[in-house]
Parts: C-alpha cells; structure tokens; sequence
C-alpha cells in the first residue's frame, strides 16, 4: 500500500514542537484531503491540521496531550484507501497504547462514550474555532458549552466531545443530559437519569485537569496557606523564552519622552472619517508602525538577528505587535513588509491581526518571520516598561500611556507653560550588536517622526 506519513509541522520561525490537542480522526477513518486529521497547540498559535492527501488513516502515533518535535510522524494514511491487515493490527496497538480507554455509559437513550478520566471544564476555558462553530450550529449557549466535560489535553473540549454531545442531546430527554454529563464527571457509569446528589454535582464542578508527569496540576504545601498550581503549557514555554532572552541578550534599554500632541490632533480630527471609510476604528498604533518602520528602514543595523558571531540582516521589515489574550497570555501576530504600507493599511493589517489573535484564529504565517515587535504599556494605564527581546530579534519598542502635562513650550514670543499630550517609549535592545549611540538615534527617530506628524 502507498503510505504517507503525517508530520508535526512548524508553525512558526522558532517553534520546535507543538502539542496534540484533540484528534479528529480514529484508526480506520478514511479522510479525504484537507479533511481536519488533528488540533496542535504551540506556544504562539493553535492551528487545525488538514490532511495533505486522500485515504485511510492506519496509524495514530500519539495520543492527545502528547508533545512532539516538528517534523515527527504523528500518523500514516494509506493513499490507496485500504490498510493491510498487519497495517491495521499495528494501527489498533497502537491507538490501544495511546488512547484512554473509554467508560460505556448505559441507560434507556443511546448515550456515546464518555472517557473515565473525563475532566470537568476550568472557567474561561479555551475553545478552538472549529468547536464554536459546532456549538453555533446546534445553538448550543456558552453556559451549555462550559458544561460540557472535555476529554482532550487538560481537559480542553474536543470536536468529538460536543459531536458527541449533540447526538446525546438528539437522543435523550434534556433531563438526562445534564445527568449523564455530571455523572460522567463523577465516574457514575449508571446512566440513571435521577437528579445527581448536591456531592456528585460539586465533586463534578471542582475535579481539576491532570498535570503531566503524573503530579496533580492544584495542590496544597505544608504550608497550608500557599497553594501550588502547575504552570500550563504555554505558560512554561512563555518563561522558559524570557528567561532564555535575558541569558542570551545583554538588555540595554533606554527611554525617551514624546510630544504627540500634533498626533492626538490629527487622530481626533479623522478618526470619524477614517472609521466610514475604511471599517476600523483609528487608533495610535498604526502611526507608532509606521515610525517604526521607518526607523527599521533608515538604520537597518536594528533589522537584523544573531547566530554566533554573524550578524543576520533582514531584507524585510516585519513589525509584530504584542496583543493581549482573554487568558492573560500574550501573542505577537505580524504585519509583513510593514515598510511598504500606508498608514490606511497598517491600520488594517493591524486590527484583522488583533480580532484574530483574540479569537484564536491566528495562522501560522500570521505570527512567522517578525524582525521588530512593538508592545504596548499604555493598554494598562502604564507610564513605560521595560521590555524584554522577542528572540531572535535584538530589539523591542514599548509603548506608554498619553496624558496631558504642563510643559514648556518655545514661542517667537518667548517659553510659555502650555498642556500637551505626552508619552514615553522605551527601547530595549540587544547590546552584543546594538551599540548606546546606535539604540539612541534609532529611538529618537521614531520620536521625532511621531512628533512631527502631519495634521
């Protein structure tokens, strides 16, 4: 049989590995291309991977939850849409060895399987888009969704999951759904459609995700005022990154104070305008883009990487922007050759950008191939930061709050005291290659050009 193997794809410039969230697919499925084989988390983006071709899936070779190295062989379908027998039985030891076994839940309504580890959901739990969109569907409310026990990595709702549970719904009164589902949590297979008692219901609301490692993922000290949480996934790669940043770069950041009362004018005078004709609202951040681009463009010696001792200049000027996730976590998405736009289309490249990061629908081109990121303090009422370097790059743009202050301001008449609209930025930048006078004219340009802007 012509077998093709599926591997780990990258998902970005730096990522080494991404984690399996949820299959869609079971031993035996046939698929056709682009059919969605499985859900990979990194720690920048999390992406539905379709198949590349047309057949029979014969082998799964990780189970969900399973962290694997890009380029890994996570399955194998056979193209020509039969598995040999040998094929098969491999297939299945190996789907056994990597796949929970399932609880069969009985009663008088045809209920699906539920896992017996199944986990209750955590609150503002993640959902991946495929599975609001299955949740829309079958007008399934938020409230319902949250309740919904997930059987994927750390607890997390799988397409099989509410799949499941829409047929549930489909083929048993409301009553034992909202049963079967807290007994299923409780590890009551008796499928009894009787209310659960107020212990089942609060052992159902409260049981926790397993951490890896086999250690649980809350539990309490000696000291029985602190209590440990494990870090997720994503929160481990996020510090193990900073720390790493701050090892290998020798961070020097220097901070400027901008006048953007010119800015504030002008954003105040067209952002109506600007909102009718192009669809988003106008903000700060298109501008800062823009000086910033052209700050990259006038001192390409900041557009650059390091390996070793070679200094990597980049033909592009590739601008990511920092963006705040509903779990606190932060994302970079990217808007390419950021030098080649117009304020207009920065101002939409960066709103598509954030909606996007915000809802979980980043691909992976959206967050690959940055050269400079811009994070933005003011968001958090912040006067300047500190940032640390979004390796590889050697440098990063933070951004503070605007606020009016008393200031002296030069006349032909002479100083007056007048209010402006003022702001600091902060640029924290790599000094193996980014020397003191280098760093200085590369922030004051981008002040400069923000300070001037044309009304």
């Amino acid at each position: 049989m012509a077998r093709f193997e599926i591997k780990m794809p990258k998902l970005g410039e730096s990522i080494t590995e991404g984690t399996i969230l949820s299959w869609s697919v079971q031993v035996g499925d046939v698929v056709n291309e682009d059919d969605v084989l499985f859900e990979v988390n990194t720690a920048k983006v999390s992406a539905e991977i379709p198949s590349p071709v047309a057949g029979k899936v014969v082998e799964i070779l990780f189970k969900e939850g399973d962290t694997v190295p890009v380029g890994t062989v996570v399955a194998i379908v056979d193209m020509d849409g039969e598995g040999s027998g040998e094929a098969s039985e491999t297939a299945g030891s190996v789907e056994t060895a990597s796949a929970p076994k399932a609880a069969e839940v009985s009663g008088t309504a045809s209920v699906p399987k539920v896992q017996a580890e199944v986990t209750a959901p955590k609150v503002e739990r993640w959902y991946s888009p495929a599975v609001l969109q299955l949740a829309r569907e079958a007008k399934i409310s938020q409230e319902e969704l949250d309740s919904i026990p997930g059987t994927g990595y750390e607890g997390r709702l799988s397409k099989k999951d509410i799949r499941s549970y829409i047929e549930m719904k489909k083929g048993a009164p409301a009553a034992d759904v909202s049963t079967t589902v807290v007994s299923a949590v409780a590890g009551n297979n008796s499928g009894s459609s009787s209310v659960p008692s107020a212990e089942v219901q609060k052992k159902a609301a409260t049981m926790a995700p397993q951490a890896q490692h086999g250690q649980s993922a809350s539990a309490v000290s000696s000291d029985a005022s602190v209590e440990v949480k494990e870090m997720d996934r994503v929160r481990r790669i996020i510090a193990d990154h900073m720390v790493m940043s701050k090892k290998v770069s020798p961070h020097v950041t220097n901070v400027v104070e901008v006048d953007v009362t010119r800015l504030v004018r002008w954003r105040e005078k067209t952002k109506d305008a600007f909102f009718r004709r192009e669809g988003v609202k106008l903000t700060y951040m298109p501008a800062i883009a823009e000086a910033t681009a052209q700050a990259l463009a006038a001192y390409p010696q900041v557009n650059v990487s390091v390996d070793g001792y070679n200094i990597l200049y980049k033909k592009h000027i590739n601008v990511g922007i920092a963006v705040s996730q509903d779990d606190g976590n932060l994302i970079v998405p990217v808007v390419h050759d950021a030098d080649r736009l117009n304020l207009n289309g920065l101002a939409v490249a960066i709103d598509s950008l954030a909606k996007k990061a915000r809802v979980n629908k980043l691909m992976p081109d959206d967050i690959d191939g940055g050269t400079f990121t811009i994070t933005n303090f003011g968001t958090f009422k912040m006067l300047f930061g500190t940032p640390i370097i979004n390796q590889p790059q050697v440098a990063i743009l933070g951004v503070g709050v605007i606020e009016k202050k008393p200031a002296v301001v030069e006349t032909p008449e002479g100083d007056v005291i007048a209010i402006r609209h003022k702001m600091y930025l902060s640029l924290s930048y790599d000094h193996r290659v980014v020397d003191g006078s280098l760093g200085g004219n590369f922030l004051h340009f981008i002040a400069d050009y923000l300070e001037n802007w044309k009304e």
